[in-house]
């Protein structure tokens, strides 16, 4: 029977004399032979991926997610949601049993008049699946034969910053593992040389909110499985590289001497983060000359870069971003997330707008492309989408030529390729004035549920016991959406 995770990781003296067989020596060799198994979660098949999960819980449809998360609230009105009567009956009120007093922002709770806002944006159907898509993005528009577009999505987040750790962590509240660090807790890492999470930032523009490192952060989990963030510029990681006169023969002997104290330490007071400290030292080490290669663009042909953009050459564009998710997928690397900021849009959208979907529209459907063209499509899940969607009414005055729009978390869209989802399917619909779901709604817990289960978990399953209660993703929410599945 397996060791319960909270007893294997919150180890104490008690526990100690009853597990000097399995001590420190033991793990040390482990570690050296196998540095993925130093802390697996029983032996076995979890020891070859250092996830706690003997075997998945189901037979997985992908093995990485590479995540596209937009944040601040692209509008779904002028991307994918296609409501032409919005158009028709632009500038009038939104009649109050649409809107049906539900929560408004701060921003627009005093606003006397609502006007409806039709896009300014033209739509038509496209692929042999006719899916209605926007003319702010026709590079996506030649891929939607591979999408699998969810216009029902919903959330009770109004805000920013709640509505975006609700999606990465499940609550809305700070301190929850991420998903990316429950996906790497549970499932472990596919290669030895890089972390299982790894996480990448990009902006099109000036402003937007901002996003802060406990978004990638392992919350309660063992901190071996919090995001590492890749950078631009000369040092991707930071502190990665050896001082100067230091070399690798020295470091080396260092790293060995410093684990030699933290096996005495532990000796000492048993606390479980020490063996996670010399686990992150080791892949550091190992990070010193597999970052470099993966950073290396200048290997990639001119092909490549006339399918993401030019942008792609640009270290910290999001389209050198999506090059990169691709490398790394190529690696093995369990979980990709690229934040992408400047979709919130209060004011002056039509303008903003566009900034943001010449930055992303390429680079987005490339990766997809590059992906498939690759054979890497079939088991891995890209997603694409941000933390809520737009309201169909103008924040604030409504002219010919502009308008914006407040946050709106009641519907919104989000896509997905590859990875054990539908092609050229469309999920949910949203009613004529675009402001309620009429059918098929997917709750922000069924979406992580999902998720997880095209990666082969069970979201009840995998739980962690903290301040004693056992947490999961899901909260106690979700199911998963198995309509999309392929």
């Amino acid at each position: 029977m397996p060791v319960p995770e909270d007893i294997r990781y919150l180890s104490t003296r008690r526990h100690f004399l009853s597990r000097t067989s399995l001590g420190l020596g033991a793990a040390a060799l482990a570690s050296l032979l196998n540095p993925l198994g130093l802390l697996a979660g029983s032996a076995g098949s979890a020891a070859s991926t250092g996830g706690i999960l003997d075997r998945p819980h189901v037979v997985p449809r992908a093995r990485r997610i590479i995540y596209l998360f937009q944040s601040g609230g692209p509008s779904q009105l002028e991307l994918f949601d296609y409501k032409p009567l919005l158009r028709e009956r632009n500038g009038e009120e939104l009649p109050p049993s649409v809107r049906g007093g539900q929560r408004l922002t701060g921003m627009t709770a005093n606003q006397k008049s609502f006007p409806m806002a039709g896009s300014q944006f033209d739509f038509a159907r496209h692929g042999k699946s006719g899916l209605w898509v926007s003319e702010l993005l026709p590079y996506t528009a030649r891929i939607v034969d591979d999408l699998c577009v969810v216009t029902s999505m919903h959330t009770e987040a109004i805000n920013h910053d709640p509505a975006i750790t609700f999606f990465q962590t499940g609550s809305q509240q700070a301190g929850r593992p991420s998903m990316g660090s429950w996906l790497s807790y549970g499932l472990g890492s596919m290669n030895e040389n890089l972390p299982a999470f790894i996480v990448l930032l990009s902006r099109a523009r000036e402003g937007g909110q901002p996003l802060y490192s406990r978004l990638w952060g392992p919350g309660f989990l063992p901190s071996l499985h919090q995001g590492v963030q890749f950078r631009s510029g000369k040092d991707p990681v930071l502190y990665l590289n050896d001082p100067p006169g230091l070399g690798t023969t020295s470091r080396r002997r260092m790293l060995d001497a410093l684990r030699e104290l933290h096996h005495h330490q532990h000796r000492q007071v048993m606390d479980p983060e020490i063996d996670t400290r010399i686990a992150q030292y080791e892949m550091a080490y190992r990070m010193q000359t597999s970052v470099p290669d993966v950073m290396d663009l200048s290997g990639e042909p001119d092909s490549t870069f006339e399918l993401y953009g030019e942008e792609a050459r640009r270290p910290g564009t999001f389209a050198a971003n999506c090059l990169l998710a691709r490398r790394l997928a190529e690696r093995d690397v369990r979980f990709i997330q690229l934040y992408h900021q400047g979709w919130d849009q209060h004011g002056n959208l039509p303008e903003d707008i566009q900034i943001m979907t010449r930055s992303v529209d390429q680079a987005s459907a490339a990766l997809v492309i590059d992906l498939k063209q690759r054979g890497l499509l079939d088991d891995t899940l890209v997603v694409w989408g941000g933390e809520f969607g737009r309201t169909n009414y103008s924040q604030g005055k409504l002219t010919a030529t502009n308008y914006g729009r407040d946050h709106h978390p009641r519907c919104f869209t989000v896509w997905m390729a590859g990875g054990g989802v539908k092609r050229g399917f469309v999920y949910g619909e949203t009613d004529e004035f675009g402001y309620n779901i009429v059918r098929d709604p997917v709750h922000v817990h069924d979406f992580q549920a999902t998720l997880l289960y095209l990666l082969g978990i069970d979201h009840e399953r995998l739980t962690f016991k903290h301040q004693g209660r056992r947490y999961r993703l899901t909260d106690v929410h979700g199911h998963v959406v198995k309509p999309i599945l392929a």
